[in-house]
């Protein structure tokens, strides 16, 4: 596990690797939140890679199996309550979950995420050994269609391109999987305090900063995370355009840099220039290689280029004309 600092709080972490516990340590103490709304079709892979009784699954009005998936998978299950008007679903579960609970810490999962044995374990000694209050863990990404697997890492270059986990933990503080000493995520007011907000987790971060408390952002291949570009896309590019202009501004002029690059190919070709157009040709690859698990797949990044301008456009014209989304039956 990789781990960005909080400002500079955390002097001695930056990109420290951060050792897995011991096979015989002791169970972590901790809960896990997953607040899960129509997610039948991934649940249950979510509640089954967690220690056994340690999850609470929050139904937010769910129309499909999801209660009934996760109960089989080994769950507790309770019904979110009524959504209070101008507030946000994510949050109102994640309140219900957490209020009984009574342990060191609690980890709030979304539902399409899973993960490695021992996880839990190594995030919550992570937390104790930095004295954090929270922990936002950037998960493995993953996609189910060969066109995903080519948009989803291409997203991530776009996304760190527009922040800095470093130099702006805030902006980049991610709501998938947090972990929280549930004594301190109380005294600030926890989700109550923030789920009039669309950016949840980067307020659940700005509430730790103004009461000089200490957070970090860490990155991990024993956690995963089923993207759908087609929905999270766009929700997210819509996201950053109200609630933090130049990020959106940032992540745009990016897509829009790197989609001259089939333009400049054409260019290059009409002009005979065989030289400069079989390095052209190859320099996503090079370029964007690092944010791939494979050559092959980083061959494929035009594709997630070109793929990924429809969707952005879509999150930019629903941000600047104030037209709702629709997210899982719900307007946001």
């Amino acid at each position: 596990m990789l781990v960005w600092t909080a400002k500079s709080r955390i002097a001695y972490l930056g990109l420290t690797p951060i050792a897995p516990p011991a096979p015989d340590a002791p169970p972590a103490d901790c809960m896990v939140v997953i607040p899960a709304r129509n997610e039948e079709d991934v649940i249950e892979r979510a509640v089954s890679s967690l220690p056994h009784d340690t999850v609470i699954v929050v139904d937010d009005g769910s129309t499909d199996a999801t209660a009934d998936r996760a109960r089989k998978a080994g769950a507790g299950v309770l019904p979110a309550p009524d959504l209070p008007r101008n507030t946000y679903g994510k949050s109102n579960a994640c309140i219900a979950g957490a209020r009984p609970l009574r342990c060191k810490w609690v980890l709030f999962a979304d539902a399409d995420t899973w993960f490695e044995p021992k996880f839990l374990e190594a995030a919550v000694a992570l937390g104790e050994a930095a004295n954090l209050t929270f922990l936002s863990i950037y998960l493995q990404p993953d996609a189910a269609t060969t066109l995903g697997k080519l948009m989803v890492p291409y997203a991530f270059s776009l996304f760190f391109s527009g922040t800095s986990p470093r130099g702006d933990p805030e902006a980049a503080f991610n709501g998938q999987c947090v972990l929280a000493r549930r004594e301190t995520y109380e005294f600030l007011g926890g989700h109550a305090a923030v789920y009039t907000s669309q950016i949840e987790d980067m307020k659940l971060a700005a509430l730790a900063d103004r009461h000089r408390l200490t957070y970090a952002l860490a990155r991990t291949d024993c956690g995963h995370v089923e993207l759908r570009p087609w929905k999270d896309f766009v929700r997210n590019a819509r996201r950053f355009m109200i609630v933090n202009p130049r990020i959106g501004l940032q992540i745009l002029a990016a897509a829009l840099t790197w989609s001259a690059w089939l333009p400049v190919l054409v260019w290059l070709l009409i002009h005979r220039e065989w030289i400069w157009a079989t390095a052209f040709f190859f320099l996503p690859a090079l370029l964007l290689r690092i944010w791939y698990p494979s050559w092959k797949l980083a061959l494929g990044a035009p594709l997630g280029i070109y793929a990924m301008l429809p969707l952005l456009w879509r999150g930019l014209t629903a941000a600047f004309s104030g037209r709702p989304l629709d997210w899982k039956g719900r307007e946001i």
